[in-house]
């Protein structure tokens, strides 16, 4: 492909991508992709080509057969899942990365890389209002940054023997605490980092569904009096399910009082900490030695660009830090190398969809997005609430509500058909998309608010439509 060519492919590229954006917005698509398993399969050759085929070709069939298998994140019905907002600015940043090709493996390999990250990573700590102490960096996602979290506690407990000897021969486990409640990445985390399943322990809940600290430190107690080595607390600023508030405060004071490394899960929910009115959620964040949240969520980066921060960056250094001989430079005492900061060696520069997306929208253009999600989904909670047979099943935050259509003439399992049945006719009509999950024992759905595009008037179509197909299925 010549120069001129991918000057005029990709401005062919950027015109299918706008109207494939336009689209969503419009509603003129189904939010959920009307498409059965293996049709994309089918219609793609078995084999590579061997000869090239022109780009026209390419952008073509990009048309043709991805659109349609592709599910509507950026629809403004769309209430799945969580916010996963790739704002315009933050697209065009990700293509600045992808275009420049930039590396980084140390300072030298680009300096404008690490810069940029070091800066965006410092942007981010004050708007969040986390101390000068706090020190970051981007990776990919939540589920790295704990892995990285429960590493770091384990040779903080053991005194640092990955570089001699290993944890191979512990004379007391090391124990791991979190809330079943607890995004699935911390299982994996704790398995990855080698403290053994059965090492970790499932603290109750209180009826919010946030952590209980007197259950956490009788738990942590009776591990002590049993010769185990309690290590590590993963507490939630916002869990997956029903975003609930752990109390970070109270927690971080048995992790004081034990010596235990604090980590805590913001991935969707620490965004909406850069408005000072939400701040109460996470008090004690300052207490934590570690926090992730994800800016690829609801703050409106492209997937995929989350923030690791750290109370003590020399302690996350001495545990991550490599240092081979081909990527020594006289630069190194002087300036900072990310890959001693993580588990990569190398990183793509992802700061720049950051730096665009706080630039082109503000601080104040951020925060008045989260306020209006969170009014919105207030407003839902109290329209579900006020109604006949509809129940709103926990706290409500930020923008998740919580609900359940309960007729007086089911429960248990035919409760949870039902649930499953109206929820199932929605997402199949492409109108919306909603995802059921289990709390407690029983189904409910999750109504998850904060798509960029979404205003009152999609939450209100949403509760009309919930209704209608709610109600409609009962008669059948």
């Amino acid at each position: 492909m010549t120069p001129e060519e991918f000057r005029r492919f990709g401005h062919q590229l950027i015109d299918l991508i706008g109207d494939y954006r336009e689209s969503c917005a419009a509603g003129d698509r189904p939010v959920l992709a009307a498409q059965q398993p293996g049709a994309l399969l089918q219609a793609l050759p078995d084999e590579p080509p061997e000869s090239a085929e022109p780009f026209a070709a390419v952008l073509a069939d990009l048309e043709r057969l991805i659109l349609p298998g592709c599910t509507g994140w950026q629809d403004p019905r769309f209430f799945a899942f969580f916010p996963s907002n790739s704002l315009p600015a933050a697209v065009l940043g990700d293509l600045a990365s992808t275009g420049l090709a930039q590396l980084g493996l140390n300072w030298e390999a680009s300096p404008a890389l690490t810069e940029l990250e070091q800066r965006m990573c410092e942007w981010m700590r004050q708007a969040l209002a986390l101390p000068a102490s706090f020190g970051g960096t981007i990776t990919d996602a939540a589920s790295s940054a704990t892995l990285v979290a429960a590493i770091c506690a384990r040779e903080h407990a053991l005194g640092f023997p990955a570089s001699g000897s290993g944890s191979q021969q512990l004379a007391h486990p090391l124990i791991v605490y979190a809330s079943a409640q607890s995004h699935s990445s911390v299982q994996k985390a704790v398995l990855l980092a080698g403290y053994g399943q059965e090492n970790l322990r499932i603290i109750a809940v209180d009826g919010k569904f946030a952590m209980q600290p007197d259950a956490l430190a009788q738990q942590v107690r009776a591990d002590l009096a049993a010769g185990l080595k309690p290590c590590a607390v993963i507490a939630s600023c916002g869990t997956t399910a029903t975003t609930a508030l752990d109390p970070i405060d109270s927690i971080a004071a048995v992790c004081a009082e034990h010596g235990l490394w604090l980590h805590v899960d913001a991935a969707m929910a620490g965004s909406a900490m850069i408005v000072p009115e939400y701040r109460w959620m996470w008090r004690g964040i300052e207490r934590a030695d570690s926090l992730v949240i994800n800016p690829h969520k609801w703050l409106g980066a492209s997937f995929d660009c989350s923030l690791y921060f750290v109370r003590d960056p020399r302690l996350l250094m001495r545990v991550m830090s490599s240092n081979p001989s081909y990527l020594q430079s006289p630069q190194d005492t002087a300036t900072r190398n990310y890959r001693d900061w993580g588990i990569p060696l190398g990183r793509r520069f992802r700061a720049l969809k950051l730096w665009f997306l706080l630039r082109e929208q503000g601080l104040a253009g951020l925060r008045a997005r989260m306020r209006r999600d969170v009014a919105n989904a207030a407003w839902l909670a109290g329209q579900v609430g006020a109604s006949e047979h509809w129940r709103v099943l926990a706290p409500v935050p930020l923008q998740t509500v919580c609900v359940r259509h309960e007729p007086p003439q089911l429960s248990g399992s035919a409760l949870d058909e039902h649930t499953h049945g109206w929820v199932r006719e929605i997402n199949a009509s492409g109108e919306a998309y909603l995802t059921p999950a289990k709390l407690g024992d029983r189904w409910m759905v999750r109504v998850s608010i904060g798509s960029a595009s979404t205003e009152r008037r999609h939450v209100e179509a949403l509760w009309q439509n919930m209704q209608r197909v709610a109600n409609r299925r009962l008669t059948k």
